[in-house]
Order: structure tokens, then C-alpha cells, then sequence
């Protein structure tokens, strides 16, 4: 799975996420970012993204005075499979 499709398929399919802003330049770009929101990511592959970036990770200053529940409680960070999807 290309980096483009998994973060696509990461933003879409989790709760917390409301849109995902994409930017492409070309077509291809954009072709290639719509393939990735219709990809579905396993709970699998999700577990394998929180153990290299486990939740509740700062990656930014600026958000180390705020804890949403989906760091602090696993269900929320799991859309059911079914709905993970944008298509």
C-alpha cells in the first residue's frame, strides 16, 4: 500500500477526523488520493500504526494541554469496519 493511500484511508476511517484536506497538483495526485479514501485499514494495520505512534503521542507543542477521548479510551479510535471507508 502506497504512504498516500494509508494516510488517506488513516484520516477517513478515523472517528476523530472530520474531513481530510488534500491538495493535490495534478490529476494523477488527485487519483491517487481518492484511490486511498476507498481503502478499508484492518484493525491490524491500525494496531501496527499505535505501536510506532502510540496515542496520545505530541508531535507538536501546541497540543500537549488537551487529551480528546480517543487517546484516552481505545473504542474511540476505531470506527466499526464497516463504516472506515469514504465510499
Amino acid at each position: 500500500m502506497s504512504l498516500t493511500h494509508l494516510a488517506m484511508a488513516f484520516a477517513i476511517g478515523h472517528p476523530d477526523v472530520t474531513s481530510a484536506i488534500i491538495g493535490p497538483r495534478t490529476m494523477e495526485q488527485l487519483d491517487d488520493l481518492i484511490a486511498g479514501a476507498a481503502i478499508t485499514l484492518d484493525d491490524g494495520v491500525l494496531d501496527r500504526i499505535d505501536a510506532i505512534v502510540p496515542p496520545g503521542t505530541d508531535l507538536g507543542p501546541l497540543d500537549v494541554s488537551y487529551t480528546p477521548p480517543s487517546v484516552t479510551r481505545p473504542a474511540p479510535r476505531r470506527r466499526p469496519v464497516d463504516e472506515r471507508s469514504a465510499v
